[in-house]
């Protein structure tokens, strides 16, 4: 990208991810919410990104994020919970400027059924689940992409 200022993602991670590390490894895997976060972080910045990352235990704080942070280049989000249930949240995604990646560690889509529902589906340009802390590059790459014009960063 061709800027002054280096392209942003916000990272926006939902209820129960600070307890990573302690959840169930067999769906989680036994990285932290701080070491996904590098991850993200170092994914970005070789893309010349800068990232911030926030996590909350609070629905309305989440929909206040994804509304103050709207209009940056993307946005990645794993709301946890909040994704098979939260129109609040889908309605404050929806007003994102930039293309929207909703990533998951596990694969929801064989999980319980509950979880198989997504009411984000519809205003995320990019889905990744079931791919641990490599779904969270994938998804960096292709927001990447999509920000500079293309299907994917290459």
């Amino acid at each position: 990208m061709n800027r002054e200022t280096p392209a942003l993602l916000v990272v926006l991670h939902g209820v129960n991810l600070n307890m990573l590390g302690v959840r169930p490894a067999a769906h989680y895997g036994t990285i932290t919410l701080l070491e996904l976060e590098d991850v993200v972080r170092q994914e970005a910045g070789a893309w010349g990104w800068s990232t911030l990352c926030f996590q909350t235990n609070h629905e309305g704080e989440f929909v206040e994020l994804a509304q103050r942070f709207r209009t940056a280049d993307a946005l990645l989000v794993n709301p946890g919970a909040w994704t098979h249930y939260s129109y609040a949240i889908r309605d404050a995604l929806e007003m994102a400027q930039g293309p929207v990646a909703e990533v998951h560690l596990s694969a929801v889509e064989q999980r319980e059924p509950w979880r198989q529902v997504s009411v984000l589906a519809d205003v995320a340009s990019v889905r990744v689940s079931g791919k641990g802390a490599d779904g969270y590059r994938e998804a960096v790459r292709r927001l990447v992409g999509l920000a500079g014009g293309k299907d994917e960063a290459l």
